[in-house]
């Protein structure tokens, strides 16, 4: 697998690295409940139709670490909120998946609010696991190829305490964001839920003088136009459990804008 390192050739060897220490990635995850649970498509689903599917995500992309353990020491977690749901949780995850509250309760440094709290929280917890490296990763990115987690973790595990890995959506945000050390200014004075997340972290990066390599881009499933994309695309990751789910809950022929029942 080859991404860009400051413009660079980055070549992705699992090998190089199992013997510098082991990395964490962290899904940033949500117990799935009807009208909680990826209310952005709702409509054109139903709040118990956009559960089912936040449920089935969250089993693949568990799921999905636990195949790239295989290849590179990768540990997966569960980086969950609210505090008290951890129970309910668990029984939507791949086997062998530790589960840690990334709520943002933890004491923040200056300029760290919403969202970038969570993320935040969530590496500072995988840090304290003794990792090398952690990562967060997007709850909603079923289809993302096993080879580019492979890649994120060789990447980090391979580098010194100024790599970071970045994972850009096509819309603008990003699907993961690896580290060797908690940078927290990587989440500060971030206008989260816009497409101008991955642009500002990159600047976040070069502002500390960090060495950012870039993983492909992927697209996460949180409008209707990404989710026609789901249904009518095979390619990346096989995301077994989401296809189950688009199975039973006819969501076969869906089209944009139109509600399926």
């Amino acid at each position: 697998m080859i991404s860009s390192m400051n413009g660079q050739a980055f070549v992705s060897n699992g090998l190089m690295a199992a013997s510098n220490g082991s990395c964490a990635i962290g899904v940033m995850a949500k117990t799935p409940r009807p009208g909680f649970s990826k209310t952005r498509l709702c409509p054109p689903l139903s709040p118990a139709q956009a559960a089912a599917l936040s449920a089935a995500f969250l089993r693949d992309t568990t799921t999905n670490i636990a195949r790239a353990a295989l290849s590179v020491p990768v540990t997966g977690y569960a980086a969950y909120a609210p505090s008290g749901t951890e129970e309910a949780l668990i029984s939507h995850l791949a086997q062998g998946t530790v589960c840690v509250l990334a709520d943002g309760s933890a004491t923040m440094p200056p300029g760290v609010e919403g969202f970038g709290r969570c993320l935040l929280h969530a590496m500072q917890q995988m840090f304290a696991a003794g990792h090398t490296a952690a990562c967060v990763l997007s709850s909603d990115i079923p289809t993302l190829p096993t080879r580019v987690l492979e890649t994120a973790v060789t990447a980090l595990l391979s580098g010194n305490h100024r790599r970071v890995v970045l994972g850009a959506c096509d819309d603008g945000g990003y699907y993961l964001l690896g580290m060797r050390s908690p940078h927290a200014r990587l989440f500060a004075d971030i206008a989260w839920s816009t497409g101008s997340v991955a642009a500002t972290t990159r600047t976040r990066a070069a502002e500390l003088g960090l060495d950012l390599v870039e993983l492909p881009p992927w697209y996460d499933i949180d409008d209707a136009a990404a989710l026609e994309r789901l249904v009518q695309e095979s390619a990346g990751y096989d995301a077994l459990w989401t296809r189950h789910a688009i199975q039973m809950l006819g969501l076969e022929t869906f089209a944009r804008f139109q509600c399926s029942t």
